[in-house]
């Protein structure tokens, strides 16, 4: 397994190719690892082109766990769930609704998200799915689209949701969705997960505040993959957040967040 650790796009059938590479500090060292059960088989080099095994394998408990990837561009959905729609009223829109958050909002699973300022205003969690780009794509041909894909990953989309339409002339998506840590994703990627069929909760201090179907997307991942690639150039590495629904509500700093992808992973973060 050690010597086929290298780039596969999803959706391929054999489940014996599934990997979930995450990253890890030890001794010292920022290394990718690939996860075996409770082991973690570090590895050396460029997740996206071809890791090198050490031979070295860590307990996976105890490890620091940083984001899985260093991602150049983070794009965010908005208005992608038809449930959240027809509640709030939102038309179908035509096309994809993003922005971008700063890639050095990002932070990993058991990170802690510094809480802003208290003229911010209130700050709102979002549990969403996230799509990991794995080589270079612009202007994709539809059909083309699922091999750019490298794997998905668990989200939390932080917003500072009062500052967000503060001022009327201007909506600050950028500013509202950047603050330290406010990009939260991980623990892995998972290379061979099939988002179609899955379920996403999120338990804020251990009470459930989603749940929601991933399929109910407006736009799936590989359409947003296609949709997104004729405008943007996506770079390995890069994470697109495909939206949330229902459920989302203002945190209290000290709360403890979990979003939960059934077959994918937990994310766990805390807020303030």
């Amino acid at each position: 397994m050690l010597g086929e650790a290298r780039y596969r796009p999803v959706g391929h059938d054999d489940p014996g190719d599934t990997m979930r590479w995450m990253r890890c500090e030890h001794e010292g060292r920022v290394r990718p690892g690939l996860l075996d059960g409770e082991q973690v088989h570090l590895h050396e080099g460029d997740l996206f082109g071809t890791p090198v095994p050490t031979g070295v394998r860590v307990p996976l408990a105890g490890l620091t766990l940083l984001p899985p990837c260093v991602p150049g561009q983070v794009i965010g959905l908005w208005n992608n769930f038809r449930a959240a729609a027809a509640k709030n009223g939102w038309a179908e829109p035509a096309e994809p609704l993003v922005f971008l958050k700063s890639p050095a909002a990002a932070s990993g699973h058991g990170a802690t998200v510094p809480a802003v300022a208290p003229e911010v205003g209130r700050v709102a969690y979002e549990g969403e799915l996230a799509i990991v780009i794995g080589r270079a794509a612009h202007r994709l041909a539809r059909d083309e689209a699922a091999g750019a894909i490298f794997g998905y990953t668990v989200a939390n989309d932080f917003t500072a949701m009062e500052l967000l339409n503060r001022d009327a002339s201007f909506a600050q998506w950028a500013r509202a969705k950047s603050f330290p840590g406010f990009a939260a994703f991980g623990p892995w990627i998972d290379t061979a997960f099939d988002p179609a069929p899955a379920l996403l909760r999120t338990r804020v201090g251990g009470r459930e505040r989603q749940n929601f179907l991933l399929a109910d997307m407006f736009f799936s991942p590989h359409e947003l993959v296609w949709r997104l690639s004729q405008d943007f150039l996506l770079q390995p590495g890069d994470l697109i957040l495909c939206g949330t629904s229902l459920g989302v509500l203002p945190l209290k700093p000290g709360t403890e967040v979990e979003v939960e992808i059934d077959g994918l992973g937990v994310l766990r973060s805390t807020y303030g």
